[in-house]
């Protein structure tokens, strides 16, 4: 079975949306509304996830970028939480493929340390990793909490996200582990100075998963543009979509001039 990838919208500008852990490519559609009339979008489900979910293939940063690249045109990259590293590496290790970075919600390192205090702890991302195997639904759900919590209406988008987890089937334990290891594991703050493609830095204020500071030192270290979503928890698409379009038009611009008066 291939990746599954939805082609949606009919703007000038085209835009692979990968989603994050434990989700699916239809978590997007706020954000797929928002901008079709502004770009043609590739929405990826992830190895393991929705439509993907028998794929085979591993969630592997440099995997799934190869994969989304062979499927998808050259494109401008959003990639939403875990989503983030993949769309991080795939700006990093094939510019020619990636036109531009939009990171939303997302950050090169995931775990707080001694070198690192914009990070989660690590014991929590540790714990979900055994928790899994005990008590999978859950811990998608403790996770799904977490993904809610500092929103507007963190009630509202709990019961929102517990409806479109499932919503393309369960994904699979196998890379549910394999994404919990990447978070725990992964670091590409030393290569953010390398970065050649514009990028965006979109945070949600009062994100309790992926902290601004993580996303606004990330930008200065790239040169990339830094907005916050005001009243926005981990997933500003949800009730701020409009709002996060307006932060992607100055990259879309970027690659697209004819977007700057739109």
């Amino acid at each position: 079975m291939t990746l599954h990838v939805d082609k949606l919208g009919h703007g000038p500008v085209p835009l692979v949306l990968l989603h994050g852990w434990a989700m699916h490519g239809g978590v997007m559609a706020p954000l797929v509304e928002a901008l079709e009339d502004r770009c043609t979008m590739y929405v990826v489900d992830l190895p393991g996830h929705g439509y993907s979910r028998d794929c085979g293939l591993p969630l592997e940063p440099r995997v799934c970028a190869a994969a989304i690249a062979a499927a998808t045109p050259p494109a401008i990259w959003l990639g939403w939480s875990l989503g983030g590293l993949i769309a991080l590496t795939a700006a990093l290790e094939m510019p020619q493929q990636v036109r531009g970075l939009a990171m939303l919600c997302a950050t090169p390192k995931f775990v707080r340390d001694a070198s690192w205090p914009y990070g989660n702890d690590a014991t929590l991302v540790h714990q979900l990793a055994t928790d899994l195997e005990t008590d999978y639904h859950a811990t998608i759900e403790r996770f799904l909490a977490l993904e809610a919590m500092g929103s507007a209406d963190p009630r509202a988008e709990l019961r929102h996200l517990r409806t479109l987890v499932f919503a393309r089937g369960e994904p699979d334990l196998r890379v549910l582990q394999e994404g919990i290891l990447i978070l725990e594991t992964t670091d590409r703050r030393a290569a953010l100075p390398d970065l050649t493609v514009s990028s965006a830095w979109i945070a949600g204020r009062r994100d309790r998963l992926v902290p601004p500071q993580a996303m606004q030192w990330s930008a200065s270290q790239c040169a990339g543009s830094y907005q916050e979503i005001d009243h926005a928890g981990h997933a500003p698409f949800f009730g701020h979509a409009a709002l996060v379009a307006q932060a992607l038009q100055p990259l879309l611009a970027s690659t697209h001039p004819a977007m700057s008066t739109i």
